[in-house]
């Protein structure tokens, strides 16, 4: 898919987004991703977001990859048991009714495994699409209906769910799609653990590549024109509609 075909200039001057869009790419060169930035130990993937602001992309491999948790989710590293897992996430903080529950969730998840050596995470580069996972937005709540609206677009009932809300990490989060092939968004930042990382007003809306082209390609003929979206904008302010 070309970058050309999916332009989000138009989208984003819409929803007035004035947070870069970060892509999940998964690619074995980190260079044409310059500047780079490296984590430190047990530093969590989201710590990073002023960083994305300013225009770096963080950089991790086998080798480095901050928190625990985005090593094993993000790289396949298994970096302590699921007993451990268990114990962590059930017992001490208390995110599952039950130590079962836990489990069971643990045994439903599946770790992202790269195909290539370097994982970045920065603003969105056009000219490594290929190397692409997915595309996160950082929204107010008006943005977060608007792209909702925008995902159900061209959604029927008998297609996959074109939203999700999964349970999970943050990292997990950022590329939470069983099949990226399918146009379908998830709703992100909603773990606790990572908010404090975050303006309090904030969510993520992550998408894989078919859904941000069909966000990218909403024409006149859409909401975007019609009097909903225009009447919410003309509430909030033209020059205050979705300003993170």
């Amino acid at each position: 898919m070309k970058f050309e075909k999916s332009n989000p200039t138009h989208l984003n001057q819409i929803l007035n987004l004035n947070t870069p869009l970060i892509g999940f790419y998964d690619a074995p060169n980190p260079q044409p991703f310059q500047p780079l930035v490296e984590p430190h130990k047990k530093d969590c993937i989201f710590s990073f977001y002023q960083r994305w602001i300013q225009g770096e992309t963080l950089h991790l491999t086998k080798d480095n990859f901050g928190c625990g948790g985005a090593g094993h989710w993000i790289l396949g590293i298994k970096s302590r048991s699921k007993e451990d897992y268990i114990r962590f996430l059930g017992d001490e903080e208390g995110l599952k009714a039950s130590p079962q529950l836990m489990e069971q969730w643990i045994d439903s998840s599946h770790p992202y495994h790269p195909q290539h050596s370097h994982i970045l995470i920065g603003p969105l580069n056009q000219n490594q699409w290929t190397y692409l996972q997915s595309i996160m937005f950082f929204v107010d709540p008006d943005q977060l209906s608007t792209l909702m609206c925008g995902a159900q677009h061209h959604s029927s009932p008998q297609d996959p769910p074109p939203v999700i809300a999964p349970f999970g990490s943050g990292c997990m989060e950022i590329r939470p799609f069983q099949n990226p092939d399918i146009p379908q968004a998830a709703i992100g930042a909603t773990d606790l653990a990572m908010r404090q990382h975050l303006p309090a007003h904030i969510l993520a809306f992550t998408v894989t590549k078919p859904m941000f082209r069909r966000l990218c390609e909403l024409d006149k003929r859409s909401f975007l024109y019609k009097s909903f979206f225009q009447n919410l904008k003309k509430t909030r302010g033209i020059n205050h509609f979705g300003n993170p």
